[in-house]
């Protein structure tokens, strides 16, 4: 087994580096950690977690399907304004719900259609290891 400190980062291929750093900025209070012409790397509040949207030179063809990454909710009542949050940043709502009670989740597409899930896992406190 290989130990780390689990995953530090994503990288995106997309149409418009500045446009998805400006919609993650948006939805997540992302913070742009550097940017150069061709990429930008960003960081979302609290984390050390770093996405990179990589400027794509050509089509790359569709999404596989099932493909998507998340984001787990500090608290299931943040859920309530997200939808209109992501609307106005020019995203597209896909699903809504919960996967059980207390649970809800989104799941919604950037502009370059990334699936995106959000969503509040009830983990016993014993369980917790980040606040």
């Amino acid at each position: 087994m290989i130990k780390t400190l689990g995953l530090t980062h994503i990288a995106l291929p997309v149409k418009d580096v500045r446009r998805s750093s400006a919609f993650y900025k948006k939805v997540f209070g992302a913070k742009e950690m550097y940017r150069a012409a061709d990429f930008i790397q960003v960081q979302t509040p609290g984390s050390k977690d770093i996405i990179v949207f990589v400027k794509k030179n050509r089509s790359s063809g569709k999404m596989l399907s099932g493909f998507h990454f998340g984001f787990r909710l500090l608290k299931p009542s943040a859920i309530k304004n997200i939808i209109q949050l992501i609307k106005k940043a020019g995203g597209k709502i896909k699903e809504t719900g919960e996967f059980i009670a207390g649970e809800p989740y989104i799941f919604f597409y950037d502009p370059d259609g990334y699936e995106i899930e959000i969503w509040f896992e009830n983990i016993p406190a014993s369980l917790k290891t980040f606040n």
